[in-house]
């Protein structure tokens, strides 16, 4: 893989915040809101390449986010795809540092292989009431990752950034409540789940998919999609 292009964007983007991309969320609330980190880990996270390259120079078909599901069971974005991360403990030094141990304890990476780029300025999230601090981070020496606790999450993978860009596989959600709607991006994507090679389609929506779309455009590797092509959320894991 050659990442030096990718990473230096990265960390380009770290470095200078979202600009005009800046995600766009529903309308805050007035309650004083609880702190998060989520880690948005990029880098080769195994030997497989996507199957479709991507029309940026800097996006090589082996560069791949981690992405994890959430259980059903969960009361708060059952089954949703996310970033890992959680709120920010007291023991935590820092957003890097709540970013780092809530994506060891939800996949079992080994902090110590992610080379941290930076953070992005914090997003409200106003439907759970948290601040939310990306943080980028690149994985410089891959480590195994796995479902950790079964009660937390359904499903840890990686998917390649160049599917995500994949015109094909990108729509928008609609959420119509009370006479009002709520557009946001939306993501197909087809991820290879443990050793047995069994495969699962997820949607990534909501925030996460608000923080992708964002990113992508600040990068400059938006390919051009349909804005009005609808995904259905009936069809979500």
């Amino acid at each position: 893989m050659d990442d030096g292009r990718a990473r230096a964007a990265l960390a380009e983007v770290a470095a200078a915040g979202w600009g005009d991309a800046e995600p766009l969320v529903e309308p805050g609330g007035t309650a004083t809101p609880r702190h998060a980190a989520v880690l948005m880990l990029f880098g080769a996270l195994d030997r497989t390449p996507g199957d479709r390259p991507a029309l940026a120079a800097d996006v090589p078909r082996d560069l791949d986010v981690l992405l994890l599901a959430r259980a059903t069971t969960l009361r708060a974005h059952p089954g949703e795809v996310a970033f890992p991360g959680g709120r920010i403990d007291p023991g935590d030094a820092d957003p890097v540092a709540a970013a780092l141990r809530e994506a060891h304890e939800e996949t079992g990476l080994d902090p110590t292989g992610v080379e941290v780029l930076g953070t992005l300025p914090a997003v409200p999230l106003a439907f759970s009431n948290h601040l939310v601090r990306p943080v980028l981070g690149w994985w410089r020496e891959p480590s195994p990752i796995r479902v950790v606790d079964e009660r937390e999450s359904a499903a840890v993978f990686r998917v390649p950034v160049a599917d995500l860009l994949d015109p094909a596989n990108r729509g928008v959600t609609v959420i119509r409540r009370g006479g009002q709607e709520w557009r946001g991006p939306g993501f197909t994507v087809d991820a290879e789940h443990g050793d047995d090679d069994d495969h699962d389609d997820h949607l990534v929506w909501g925030f996460t998919a608000m923080l992708l779309d964002a990113l992508f455009d600040r990068l400059g590797w938006t390919e051009n999609w349909d804005r009005e092509r609808e995904l259905p959320l009936d069809r979500r894991h």
